[in-house]
């Protein structure tokens, strides 16, 4: 329970379904802020006041305030609501665009800005499955575990900003996408043997793609350039590109050509030495088999 700011009324943090605000993150607060202007105005020309509009689409006063402070980030029901009580015809309904931007942390925004350019991503993951090839329930199941643990609606904001980025699979024009998996992290039955199975199925759903290619690296292998970590790899339509690795550049993304060859040189020896996409396939099928 909490006491709000503004009004002074006890609130329930539970009834208040959004997320809150990344105080680090300037820019989303500046959208905030101005998004819940424009809707305190709406509100206000209306002629309702906020604990009367609370009720009318469900949430309570404290809510209101908090939204319209640029406090609080409202989910689509909360504007899709708003829209039929302030009769909008769209216009407020028409913000979820630019909240559910700014929903999202910084550096996920900044990566799916990036992903959604590329014309050719890579990308390896040593300790998880990556996260462009998490179900719900295994991406849930995965920031779930994180220590200390994050709140409820931290968890199911990170798992959207994870499957936003997603959208990839169905954009035009098609990217090129290369992803190589460590075998020890499909093994291990993240979220139970059900979530775990259907993980994987997701994962031979991908490998079919026509184009994207999977691979994974056997546990039985010699050591590889890999073992510090992550490593990606973006190309865009204009010639450039852009790429990290946790085991050089302090895992920081570079555009600097030389240090491009260097991460280039990793993930291309690691692709090497990891089994081919059929041979990834049959695995993986055989992993479904042993249960």
């Amino acid at each position: 329970m909490t006491v709000d700011d503004e009004t002074g009324q006890v609130n329930d943090e539970a009834d208040e379904p959004g997320w809150e605000v990344d105080p680090d993150d300037a820019w989303g607060l500046a959208v905030l802020e101005a998004l819940g202007r424009q809707l305190r105005m709406q509100r206000e020309q209306a002629g309702i006041k906020a604990a009367t509009f609370g009720r009318a689409i469900g949430y309570g006063e404290a809510m209101v305030y908090k939204v319209e402070g640029g406090r609080r980030i409202p989910k689509q029901a909360y504007l899709l609501n708003s829209d039929k009580v302030l009769k909008a015809n769209g216009v407020v309904a028409a913000m979820w665009e630019d909240f559910s931007k700014v929903r999202y942390p910084k550096t996920i925004r900044k990566l799916g800005k990036m992903e959604s350019k590329a014309i050719e991503i890579g990308v390896y993951e040593c300790n998880i499955i990556a996260g462009l090839l998490q179900t719900p329930e295994h991406a849930r199941a995965v920031i779930r575990a994180a220590q200390p643990p994050y709140s409820p609606d931290d968890v199911e904001r990170m798992v959207h900003a994870r499957l936003a980025r997603q959208s990839i699979f169905e954009r035009e024009p098609i990217p090129s996408i290369h992803f190589v998996l460590e075998e020890a992290p499909l093994r291990r039955q993240v979220g139970g043997t059900m979530v775990w199975r259907r993980q994987l199925e997701r994962l031979l759903e991908v490998g079919e793609l026509h184009n994207t290619s999977l691979q994974v690296m056997p546990t039985n292998t010699d050591a590889h350039p890999g073992l510090d970590g992550r490593i990606e790899l973006l190309k865009f339509p204009d010639g450039s590109a852009v790429g990290r690795a946790d085991g050089v550049f302090n895992g920081r993304f570079t555009k600097d050509p030389k240090e491009l060859r260097i991460v280039e040189l990793q993930y291309g020896t690691i692709r090497a030495q990891a089994y081919s996409p059929r041979e990834t396939q049959a695995f993986i099928k055989q992993l479904l088999g042993e249960t």
